[in-house]
C-alpha cells in the first residue's frame, strides 16, 4: 500500500529487510555506475525502510563512521532518490521503481554523449599524432572502389619507377590506359605477371603491346600476392585475394616499402623474361644460336603456359608446336622443358 505515491512502512521495510543482494555483495556494487557509493547505499536502504527520517535517525540506526550524513542525503536527494519534507530536516524514500529508473535513464544518456564525443576526440588524438610525428602511414582499406582509386593515384602520382606484381582476381579493368602515359613521361614500368595470368584469353596481345610501348615484364611462378610501388615511396599490397572481399594495405612507411622493394627485386631476378613484340617476327639468327622463335618458346616454357596457349600466341598448330618443341629440347640436350630451360639460361639464350 502506498501513501501519496510514497511506499507504506510497511512495503518499504519489507523491500529493505530482504534486498535483492547484501549490501556490500557484487550485484549492490553495480550501484557505482550511478554514483552511490556503498555508504550512500546503506543510508539509501534504511530510508526507504522507514516513512520519515532525520539525520540523527541514520546515524543511530546505521553503524556509520566519519560519514556526513547529512551530505549524503542531500546527495540522495539531488539524484531523486529521496524527498525532504518541507519546513523540517525529515526525509522520505521516492518509490524506487520510478526513481531508480529515471536514474539509470539519466546515466544512459550521459554515456550516449561521452560516446558521440569520441569520433571528436579521435579526430583530436589524430591531429596531435600525426604532429609530434607519429607513424600513420600504413592504411587498411577494404573497399573495392578505393583500392581502385589508390591504385590510379600511384600510376598518376609516379615519376620515375613504378614496379607491380600482375595477377588476378583483378579490382579494375586489365587494360590500363595510365600506364603508356606513364610511359611517355619516362617512367621506368617493370612488372612480374604471375604464370596464371597468361592463360586469360589475350594476355599476350596485351603484354605485348605494353612491350612495344616500353613495359619491361617478367613471368614468376605463384605470385602470394598483387603489389604496385611507385617511385619506391608508397605502395599498394593485396592482403587478400578473395574477388567478392578484396582488402589492401596502403603502405607510405619507408623502411616498409623498401622491404616491399627488396621482395619484388628477388622474384624479379627468378622470374622468365618476357620476349619483346618485335623478338616474334621471326628474323633469322644465328646458325648456332636460338631463333626468335625458339626464345618465345622457351620463355613460355617457363611461364608455364599450356601448349594449347603457346599454339595460339605463336600462330600454329599444335602438332606443329609438339614438332618443335622436340627439335628444341634436342638441340638443347634436355629431356624435359624444366631442363630445356636451365640449359638454355646456361647458353645465355634466355
Amino acid at each position: 500500500m502506498t501513501i501519496n505515491g510514497i511506499p507504506s512502512k510497511e512495503a518499504a521495510s519489507a523491500f529493505a529487510l530482504n534486498p535483492p543482494a547484501a549490501p556490500d555483495s557484487g550485484t549492490d556494487s553495480a550501484f557505482d555506475v550511478v554514483g552511490l557509493d556503498a555508504n550512500a547505499r546503506r543510508i539509501y536502504r534504511f530510508v526507504l525502510g522507514e516513512e520519515t527520517v532525520t539525520a540523527e535517525q541514520v546515524v543511530a540506526g546505521i553503524p556509520l563512521e566519519g560519514v556526513d550524513v547529512p551530505a549524503v542525503l542531500e546527495q540522495l536527494r539531488g539524484f531523486g532518490l529521496l524527498n525532504r519534507i518541507s519546513g523540517n530536516d525529515e526525509y522520505t524514500g521516492v518509490d524506487p521503481r520510478m526513481a531508480l529508473r529515471s536514474l539509470t535513464d539519466r546515466t544512459a544518456a550521459q554515456v550516449d554523449r561521452v560516446r558521440a564525443a569520441i569520433p571528436e576526440l579521435a579526430e583530436v588524438f589524430a591531429r596531435a599524432a600525426r604532429g609530434s610525428g607519429s607513424d600513420t602511414s600504413v592504411r587498411f582499406i577494404h573497399d573495392r572502389a578505393l583500392i581502385g582509386t589508390w591504385y590510379a593515384r600511384l600510376e598518376h602520382e609516379v615519376t620515375s619507377e613504378f614496379l607491380a606484381f600482375d595477377r588476378p582476381p583483378y579490382v579494375l579493368a586489365p587494360d590500363n590506359p595510365l600506364e603508356p602515359l606513364a610511359l611517355a613521361r619516362g617512367v621506368d614500368w617493370r612488372v612480374v605477371y604471375d604464370d596464371t595470368v597468361v592463360n586469360r584469353p589475350g594476355a599476350w596481345a596485351d603484354m605485348r603491346y605494353a612491350a612495344t610501348v616500353g613495359e619491361r615484364s617478367r613471368i614468376g611462378h605463384g605470385l602470394p600476392t598483387k603489389l604496385a610501388i611507385a617511385d619506391r615511396r608508397a605502395a599498394l599490397l593485396s592482403t587478400s585475394l578473395d574477388p567478392d572481399r578484396p582488402t589492401a594495405l596502403v603502405v607510405e612507411a619507408e623502411p616498409l616499402v623498401s622491404l616491399l622493394v627488396i621482395a619484388f627485386e628477388a622474384v624479379w631476378a627468378q622470374s622468365v623474361e618476357l620476349p619483346a613484340a618485335d623478338s616474334l617476327d621471326g628474323a633469322a639468327p644465328p646458325t648456332d644460336g636460338p631463333t626468335s622463335e625458339d626464345i618465345a618458346i622457351l620463355s613460355l616454357f617457363g611461364a608455364g603456359a599450356k601448349d594449347e596457349v603457346i599454339a595460339r600466341e605463336l600462330g600454329l598448330s599444335e602438332r606443329t608446336l609438339r614438332r618443335r618443341s622436340a627439335d628444341l629440347l634436342q638441340r638443347l640436350g634436355a629431356g624435359n622443358r624444366f631442363q630445356a630451360g636451365v640449359q638454355a639460361a646456361k647458353r645465355g639464350w634466355i
